[in-house]
């Protein structure tokens, strides 16, 4: 099985992608196909062994639509800002033209004009037609468009344009002749203002539209501009600026102080701090050194940097990145499948209605110029595009919101699986806490001070390859303590450590193995789910060390956060009770499932999930790949190991379970949006139909203008995208 996502062109509304989705699954040896309007992307998985990409590109053309060939991101920022640009000259020509013609063709019925119409209704008649030709010209696309996908029997918003515009310009010409054989009152069977005011206000609506489109785009645009446009590399000893997309594995690129790293690589030479907010969020600047890796687009803020380059193109993070929310913005949520399938027969059935409302009002007695106006009112408001619209947008924005954010949703199905959470497991190590031991606690004894202590137990601890005693180091280099050699320095696994520090024989281990007797200083720590490492010197009690894996500074007011949005939290470790039990207090847990091993951890997640939870499961480790692949939404921090990010529907680039919070908070908003786009939408439709087709006139009411419909179909897709925009602003 093989997976495209492939860019489309000639889509113009909800029932275009619904059109080309229904026939790519019909197709032999394609599995699943899903086509997003917002995007214009369609994702395809196929069997190769039964079809290949000349296959899919030749149902897609039959289809009335084009495979747009691979573009750079420049190239389809072009391609977008020349349609745009045509759709804006299209719009201006047609008011130039639609709205004097509004005038001149209404102005009479409005206002007192002291003009005798009928003794100069050739020239009113010729003078609006005249003014509707360019009107006609500025919205071709809606006849080229429209009927070839009439022709094809799958009609989209464009066939029911075209159709309603060219019923009213056809009547109104068959008008024009009856003044032209010398019938002056037929200036009353003219509509040409009606076509044209259609034309104009679907072009406004249309132009409306794509410009908030492009706004729900922003944040790929944002991501792409972190990127420089060239780099400066050395080449045979000289200094050669080239553009990005040139540098090639191995290229030695040269960082001046104050510009962007161009792309993935490891310091050869120089040192300075590098500003990683634009990936990790964090405001501090990390220091590199020889050896250190670096990111692309990072700002190097202070010395001279020699980078080699390991990873360009597409490989890097930044690229990678993007692509992680270019494919969710393709994918399609759940939610969506009602309103495709309503968007997919919609058309056919507005113009069933249309035919039927106008031939009904025939019948009972209306004159044809009557049953005229509600056909091409009921076919004009009836778009679906509001309701095609109403997910993919908002999805789109909900996805960019989440990359500014540093929460990366792998596709739209995980961002609507997150609204629904009621459950979060949490791993310990690396997600909870730092997954780095550090020491806690220093109380020393027999007249030592904390830093003499310090300092001679990690003199000793550094010849030690065991992680607490590298925290014990750590500690003190972070001190700025002068640390002594050691020698004879021999270790016990499970035990301790010893050697002779300055002429000192130390020892440093559980009190077993000194054979010390049990502190209440010791036991205290231990409840605590602290390791208390005690310290001899020379055989004398010295002190003890505690050395533990210490809670993220935000862990506590995450947890917090979720209990706030009524969602139970717990956290799942292969560490002892006691231990687990006593992080669980210092973070306000209250569920625990402690001395777990790795491959059971998928079966605690499954045993909530089968009770009715709906769980999201977060870790960072090889051994969590399991549960997070088996929960609802795995939810992999973006420091862990390349497994768990690949098994989990959402990664958090920075190294933060706050943004847990983020990730779930915005799921809610974003679904939440989508409920209310697809509910206006299906009442602006619901109300609107009957409204066109005259139910209102029946009981003394107004009969629908075919232009107010034109108007009210612009507003509402654009009142779909307006409202997904919002999000932005949360």
């Amino acid at each position: 099985m093989t997976t495209k996502q492939l860019r489309i062109g000639g889509m113009y509304c909800a029932a275009c992608s619904a059109n080309l989705e229904r026939v790519l699954n019909r197709r032999k040896g394609v599995i699943s196909a899903t086509v997003n309007i917002a995007t214009e992307m369609a994702n395809v998985q196929y069997d190769e062994a039964v079809i290949g990409m000349e296959g899919i590109a030749e149902a897609v053309e039959n289809a009335g639509f084009e495979v747009v060939a691979d573009e750079t991101p420049e190239q389809t920022e072009k391609r977008k800002s020349d349609h745009s640009r045509s759709l804006r000259v299209r719009l201006i020509i047609a008011m130039l033209f639609a709205v004097p013609l509004f005038c001149i063709a209404m102005g009479p019925m409005l206002f007192d004009v002291p003009i005798d119409l009928m003794a100069h209704s050739k020239t009113y008649a010729l003078l609006q037609f005249f003014l509707c030709l360019p009107v006609l010209a500025a919205g071709y696309s809606f006849y080229t468009v429209g009927y070839s996908q009439l022709f094809r029997r799958t009609p989209n918003m464009d066939s029911l344009v075209a159709i309603g515009t060219t019923a009213a310009f056809l009547y109104s010409l068959y008008g024009l002749w009856q003044v032209l054989k010398g019938n002056p009152h037929a200036i009353h069977s003219l509509y040409f203002e009606s076509s044209s005011m259609i034309i104009a206000l679907v072009l406004l609506g249309k132009t409306m539209e794509d410009s908030s489109k492009g706004r729900t785009g922003e944040s790929i645009k944002r991501l792409m501009a972190l990127a420089p446009k060239t780099a400066l590399v050395e080449r045979e000893g000289q200094e050669t600026e080239i553009p990005l997309e040139q540098v090639q594995v191995g290229d030695v690129l040269l960082v001046k102080p104050g510009s962007r790293i161009p792309t993935d690589g490891v310091v050869l030479t120089g040192e300075s701090a590098v500003d990683e907010s634009m990936l990790t969020g964090e405001s501090m600047p990390v220091d590199k050194a020889p050896g250190d890796k670096v990111t692309g687009a990072t700002i190097n803020q202070g010395g001279f940097l020699r980078v080699q380059a390991e990873r360009v193109g597409r490989d890097t993070a930044l690229a990678q990145i993007i692509k992680l929310v270019e494919d969710a913005q393709g994918s399609k949520a759940p939610i969506a499948r009602l309103a495709d399938k309503v968007a997919g027969v919609f058309v056919p059935a507005v113009m069933a209605i249309a035919v039927a409302a106008a031939l009904l009002w025939l019948a009972a007695g209306k004159e044809p110029g009557f049953a005229l106006s509600v056909f091409i009112s009921v076919l004009v408001i009836a778009c679906p595009c509001a309701l095609g619209l109403a997910t993919p947008t908002a999805i789109m924005v909900g996805t960019g919101k989440g990359a500014q954010k540093g929460v990366l949703f792998k596709d739209a199905q995980a961002l609507e699986l997150s609204s629904h959470v009621t459950t979060v497991i949490f791993d310990k190590t690396g997600t909870i806490t730092q997954g780095k031991p550090r020491v806690t606690d220093l109380l020393p004894a027999g007249g030592y001070s904390r830093e003499e202590l310090l300092r001679l137990a990690a003199s000793c601890e550094r010849a030690s390859e065991h992680p607490l005693g590298q925290a014990i180091v750590t500690a003190a280099v972070e001190q700025e303590l002068p640390l002594g050699e050691v020698t004879g320095f021999s270790s016990v696994t499970g035990k301790g450590v010893h050697g002779q520090v300055e002429g000192k024989e130390l020892r440093i281990g559980n009190a077993a193995w000194l054979e010390l007797p049990k502190t209440a200083e010791a036991d205290a720590l231990a409840a605590e789910g602290k390791t208390p490492m005690l310290v001899t010197v020379d055989g004398a009690y010295a002190g003890v060390i505690a050395v533990a894996d210490v809670v993220k500074e935000d862990s506590v007011a995450a947890i917090r956060a979720l209990g706030e949005m009524g969602i139970r939290t717990a956290m799942i470790t292969g560490d002892n009770q006691k231990t687990a039990d006593a992080i669980a207090r210092q973070v306000g847990l209250s569920t625990v499932f402690a001395e777990v091993l790795p491959q059971d951890k998928a079966r605690y997640v499954k045993e909530l999930m089968d009770k009715g939870e709906k769980v999201a499961m977060v870790g960072d480790g090889v051994n969590d790949a399991p549960a997070l692949t088996q929960a609802d939404v795995g939810i992999a921090i973006g420091s862990g190991t390349d497994v768990a990010i690949e098994a989990a529907d959402v990664v958090l680039v920075k190294n933060s379970i706050q943004d847990v919070v983020t990730a779930l908070k915005l799921g809610r908003a974003t679904i939440r949006n989508v409920k209310q786009n697809l509910f206006w939408a299906f009442c602006y439709n619901t109300l609107g139909i009957p409204v066109a087709a005259g139910v209102l006139y029946l009981f003394g009411g107004p009969l629908l203008n075919p232009m107010l419909g034109a108007a009210a179909m612009s507003l509402s897709s654009v009142s779909v995208v307006g409202n997904a925009l919002r999000l932005n602003a949360d």
